[in-house]
């Protein structure tokens, strides 16, 4: 499958039914799966798409905290706004993040109110202002994973290198390896195996999700995000149970490589550090899962240069999406889904970004799943790999 080149034949039904077959035949009769995909692309394809309807009914796909933007809390989008709002600030973000809410409303809610926010698609783009408007200090909103740290740190060395002195980033960036930890610690969830997060893996490589199959015994597969890739990387993690192997195996071999991108990782080695800790929507406070920019650069720090608040906000008690961002409910059976939370009117991060796995339900089909809500697997004692 590596080999194809052309969209339409990751997406071949013929393809995609043989798959499935596969994945049925692989299947312990009476064994319930649970497997995670951890990124919120895989979430939006297999929804998109129809991937969950091929699979048989043992098989259940979670999604887990593989969307940057619902994982920021609520106290972080506060300093955004506090940030934003001003009078010498022109503040720049991706446009996920304008909707998301905190206790002073939104970041569009402050551009209402006379902040001076702007959508960008780079942070190149606010370097690009920043030297447009020399009088004006620049804030650009860096958030993600690993995936697109590389741009914030290579934007950094460019700031640095002409000496542009009104830009500053103000440095959410988390990386994946330990939420998945802190989801493999948590007593109300098991899991069978992971669907690995191909965006991510193109920079971190395949090490460092090692320890999840020698320590945990779940098997890992880096999967690419078209429909096909999903089912081959299902179909190559319920091999792995049934030979009882627990190894990580790389699906994305088109993009993906052994090492990741060690001229993105040094770009990011060179400009951040692992911050002690860091909160999480949902996760809590997790030890060494965000960056901070390095003392070397503490000039173009928008938390040095603006000293934020700093204040932990609480999620709306209405609010679930910890625990869908945790795996351990569905959309679907929040309380407020698709009712008082919807795209238009979100309350959680989940519903606002275009990777979030709440989005995902209510765009592409919300009652998804209540199939297996209606006549669930028998669960048996674990096998190799639970």
């Amino acid at each position: 499958m590596n080999g194809i080149r052309f969209v339409d034949e990751y997406r071949d039904p013929a393809l995609a039914r043989r798959l499935a077959t596969e994945i049925e035949e692989l299947a312990e009769p009476g064994r319930r799966y649970k497997l995670m995909e951890v990124c919120g692309g895989h979430t939006h394809a297999i929804y998109k798409h129809g991937v969950e309807s091929l699979l048989p009914a043992e098989v259940e796909l979670v999604h887990g905290p593989g969307c940057p933007v619902c994982v920021i809390p609520m106290g972080r989008q506060d300093d955004a706004i506090a940030i934003a709002e001003r009078p010498e600030v022109i503040f720049t973000t991706f446009g996920d993040m304008m909707r998301v809410p905190s206790s002073n409303g939104s970041l569009l809610d402050a551009k209402a109110r006379g902040a001076d926010v702007r959508i960008v698609y780079s942070p190149l783009d606010a370097l690009r202002i920043a030297r447009e408007n020399p009088k004006r200090e620049v804030v650009f909103f860096a958030i993600g994973f690993e995936t697109t740290a590389p741009s914030t740190a290579l934007t950094l060395k460019r700031a640095r290198s002409e000496n542009i002195g009104n830009f500053s980033v103000f440095c959410n960036h988390v990386t994946i390896i330990p939420a998945i930890k802190a989801i493999l610690d948590s007593p109300d969830l098991r899991l069978d195996g992971f669907i690995g997060p191909g965006h991510v893996s193109t920079v971190i490589g395949l090490r460092p999700y090692g320890f999840i199959a020698r320590d945990h015994g779940k098997p890992v597969v880096v999967s690419g995000f078209e429909p096909l890739d999903v089912l081959q990387g299902t179909q190559m993690i319920l091999r792995q149970l049934a030979e009882g192997r627990s190894v990580v195996e790389n699906q994305y071999l088109r993009v993906v490589r052994e090492e990741g991108n060690p001229l993105a990782l040094a770009a990011i080695a060179e400009t951040m550090e692992v911050r002690n800790t860091f909160e999480w929507r949902g996760l809590g406070f997790i030890s060494n899962s965000a960056l901070k920019l390095r003392a070397e650069y503490a000039d173009l720090d928008a938390e040095v240069r603006f000293r934020v608040p700093g204040i932990r906000v609480a999620d709306p008690k209405a609010c679930q999406c910890g625990e869908v961002l945790k795996g351990v409910i569905r959309p679907w059976e929040c309380k407020v889904f698709g009712t008082a939370c919807t795209p238009e009117r979100p309350i959680g991060t989940c519903m606002v970004s275009s990777e979030g796995a709440c989005a995902a339900y209510y765009n592409y089909g919300r009652h998804a799943g209540r199939r297996r809500a209606a006549g669930p697997v028998p669960s048996v004692p674990a096998g190799d790999g639970q």
